[in-house]
């Protein structure tokens, strides 16, 4: 099967099992190198950017843990994803990360590293903070909302509720002399960060409480929170 089949199948079935939203894809630019960061919940997430409605060019790195899960390997490699090994300096990886970027593609990346199995963002890894560096490339956060336990409730069409929620894409600037670890810290909190401002607050886990969030829900100028919504 190639990549555009693909696409059409999986666009295909998440419309005929699940109630699925791109919310604000307007933020996302119809070209141009981009790296995507995104929570991580479930399977469903990688298929559910795989089919976004601006960008075809689009692929990810996935973790190598999968790579003896039988929809995702066939998946990831039709879909020309990179695997990847989190457990060590993976080059080879990276490498076809950066091959990606130069060429004015998008690359998805779970800053995260793995699945949540709290469905609460977990501490972000600063992976994507040294590729944006070494690339230039733009960072769109995303929030995702109702994948997880989605597969089962799929497939006993329960037609679960999911949401993609883009936010405004941003850059970031070259690093200063100095303190190189505690500025890797600093920007990948604020990837995280902006991840969590585009989720309801029971998302937020490892960033609960942190000031920034409220402050980038401000200059987005709404609330990913829909029970604080109506409360309002």
């Amino acid at each position: 099967m190639k990549k555009e089949a693909l696409r059409g199948l999986v666009r295909f079935l998440l419309h005929h099992l699940a109630q699925v939203e791109y919310q604000n894809s307007e933020w996302i630019p119809r070209s141009g190198p981009l790296l995507l960061a995104t929570n991580h919940l479930s399977y469903v997430d990688t298929p559910l950017l795989f089919i976004n409605p601006v960008r075809a060019d689009i692929t990810a790195l996935i973790t190598d843990k999968y790579v003896n899960n039988l929809f995702m390997h066939w998946f990831t490699v039709t879909a020309g994803g990179i695997w990847i090994d989190r457990e060590r300096a993976d080059f080879g990886a990276l490498s076809a990360a950066r091959e990606v970027l130069n060429k004015g593609m998008v690359l998805g990346i779970a800053p995260e590293g793995t699945r949540s199995k709290t469905g609460q963002l977990q501490e972000g890894k600063p992976g994507i903070v040294l590729i944006a560096l070494r690339t230039g490339a733009p960072i769109l956060p995303v929030g995702i909302t109702g994948t997880a336990g989605s597969e089962k409730r799929m497939l006993t069409l329960q037609h679960p509720r999911i949401t993609v929620r883009v936010g405004q894409p941003f850059t970031i600037p070259p690093l200063e002399r100095g303190n190189r670890d505690e500025q890797l810290k600093t920007w990948t909190d604020e990837v995280m960060l902006r991840i969590a401002a585009l989720l309801p607050e029971a998302y937020h886990g490892f960033y609960r409480g942190h000031p920034r969030i409220q402050e980038l829900q401000a200059l987005q100028g709404n609330d990913p929170d829909p029970l604080r919504m109506q409360a309002g």
